[in-house]
Order: C-alpha cells, then structure tokens, then sequence
C-alpha cells in the first residue's frame, strides 16, 4: 500500500520565480509536485499551504503554525514533507523537533538551491528525495533532506550560500544517505520511539543572540535585561567570557540571574563544540554564575531548545536539566 504524505508547501527558493526586483516564492504546491511525478510509485501526496513567504521573512509564529498543522493532519497521514526556503531551515528543523517530539511519523523539511522550474537545478531531486524518505516505514521525528542526506533536525546547520550541499550534519553523523532511489540508514534508531507523539504549542520569543568580538563590553547586556528572558552568549573557541578591566560581563550576567532569567553560553566555532572547563576564563565563570552551555550543540539547537524550554518553564533548575535532555540527537554530552 502506497504511503500517504502531507506536502505542506511554504515557498522559499524551490517554489520561487524571477521577478524585476529578485526571486520571489510563487510556484504553487500543485506545480511543485508535477516536477517529480516518480513520487506516485510509492506515495499518495495531498497539499496545503499555510504560507508562502521567503524563509527570511519565517520566524517563531510560524514554528508554531507549522507544528499545528503536523498536529491537526496528524492521524491522516503517514509523513510530513515541507517545502521550506534554505536561509532559516536550519532554525525551523531545530524548532519543530522541539515542537513535535517522539514522532513515529517522519517530518522532512526540504528546499532548493535553485528553483524548481529551472532547467538545471537540486529541487527535482531534493523534493523526490524528501518524498521517498517520508515514504519509509523506518523514517521518524524531524529531519533535513538536502543534497542526498538525511540530517537530524537538530543538527543542521547551512555552510555554503550556493553550492548543491548547503547542508552539514554538524558534530553527528548523517541519520541515512539517498543514492539511486536507495535510502542508506547510517543510523535506524526507529524501535527507540515508543508511546505518543508528544506536540508543544509554546515557545518565549524573548532571546537574544550576543556575539563577541575582541573589545565587547558587558554594558550592551545590561541594556538588553528587561526586554529578553533568556540571551546566549556566542563566545570564542572553546568557550570564556573575557574579564577586561571593568569586569563589565561578570555584573551583568549575575545581574542577569538575579533577575530570574537565563544566560547561555555557545561557541562561535561550529564544530566539535564548546568545554568551558578548559581555561580560566571559562571553568570560573561558569562557576561563579551557573552558565548552561552549548556543548556539542548546534547554535540553531541551542536557540530553538531555549524558546522551547522558556515556552514551558522558568525555574532554573528545570531549565538546566530540559537543556541537557537530549532531544532528536541534539546533545551527546552531558554534565554529570
């Protein structure tokens, strides 16, 4: 019996045309899927499309929209297949595997480097792929499909702006690989998720990404207090919060967690993650003001994971230990 699969269109590049003023989404679901009519060997495909938009112009709200969607067509169908643009598919993986845990139904966002009405373009084979994958009894939870590779929602990040494999697996491996109609699991994990796929309808869109430069001063966080709940630090290397003359930082962050919010810390190096253990600049600072940090994390995780959690909690310690949950392979480590 053939798969049913939900297509949920949302423009981006793969459904874009030319216009005077650039590429602008206006390819209809329909026209999408008569670009790969291979897709009705294996699968049953219905439409919707809850917005059409550039994926610039994506942001929390439509975390939420598209959670409830795969939450309202849920029990009608097999998988989940979203056409997204690439810019901010990497945040929008991140939040719906926060947004819909524990699902035995695969939700696949996908999207194109080209159009998909081009005569040479990766949004033929990337749909058809997503399709496919969605189509397998052994694909669950939220992932990217690009380029040939299946990625965990959670560890997507895109490294190039042009190239056909915009898309790395970033300190995981690829959950499976697609070559000549053949799925390759690199990891089947499938018989892990028992019980009831488990929805959230919440996320706290007050967080702020910091990224230091050499010369940053603590006083920025001072001003950012009383308008976010949450702000992740983007620290150098391995992690540490520098401590210049005025020891601007070490006030603002314990002003931070006077005042009952979160202060995260990350890393701006993308691979192989963050240790604040390592120099003095970290293991006392982490010390002295209780910082969670990202670890093997991705930041697009790190920030999606931290609207999720401020979403259902304040406390801080249930902030910690939802953080360090490993959720959809987003975190191997964790503190003992």
């Amino acid at each position: 019996m053939k798969r049913k699969i939900l297509l949920i269109a949302t423009g981006g590049t793969i459904a874009s045309r030319y216009t005077k003023e650039g590429l602008s989404p206006g390819i209809p679901g329909e026209e999408l899927l008569s670009y790969v009519p291979e897709y009705r060997e294996f699968c049953e495909v219905d439409i919707v499309t809850p917005f059409y938009l550039d994926s610039t112009n994506l942001f929390w709200k439509h975390w939420l929209l598209l959670a409830e969607v795969i939450r309202d067509y849920y029990d009608r169908y097999d998988g989940f297949v979203i056409c997204h643009g690439t810019d901010t598919m990497a945040y929008t993986a991140a939040a719906l595997s926060y947004l819909v845990q524990n699902s035995r139904k695969p939700v696949i966002v996908t999207g194109s480097q080209r159009p998909i009405d081009l005569p040479v373009t990766d949004a033929r084979s990337n749909l058809l792929d997503s399709l496919r994958f969605a189509s397998h009894e052994r694909a669950h939870d939220v992932s990217i499909v690009f380029g040939g590779q299946v990625i965990a929602g959670t560890r997507a990040k895109k490294e190039r702006t042009k190239s056909y494999n915009a898309f790395s697996s970033i300190n995981y491996p690829p959950i499976a690989m697609i070559q000549d109609k053949r799925i390759i699991f690199y990891i089947d994990d499938a018989d892990k998720v028992t019980g009831a796929v488990q929805f959230s309808d919440s996320l706290e869109p007050r967080v702020f990404l910091y990224k230091l430069i050499p010369g940053s001063s603590g006083s920025l966080l001072e001003t950012l207090i009383h308008d976010y709940e949450a702000v992740i630090i983007e620290s150098f290397g391995v992690g540490g919060i520098p401590h210049y003359e005025d020891d601007s930082f070490r006030k603002a962050i314990l002003n931070w967690r006077n005042a009952g919010k979160r202060v995260v810390m990350a890393t701006q190096v993308t691979h192989e993650g963050s240790d604040m253990s390592v120099y003095e600049v970290g293991q006392a600072m982490k010390e002295i003001c209780r910082l969670p940090e990202s670890y093997d994390m991705t930041l697009e995780a790190v920030i999606a994971k931290t609207m999720w959690i401020l979403g259902k909690t304040k406390d801080p310690d249930e902030f910690d230990r939802l953080f360090y949950t490993c959720i959809n392979h987003d975190i191997l480590f964790s503190p003992s």
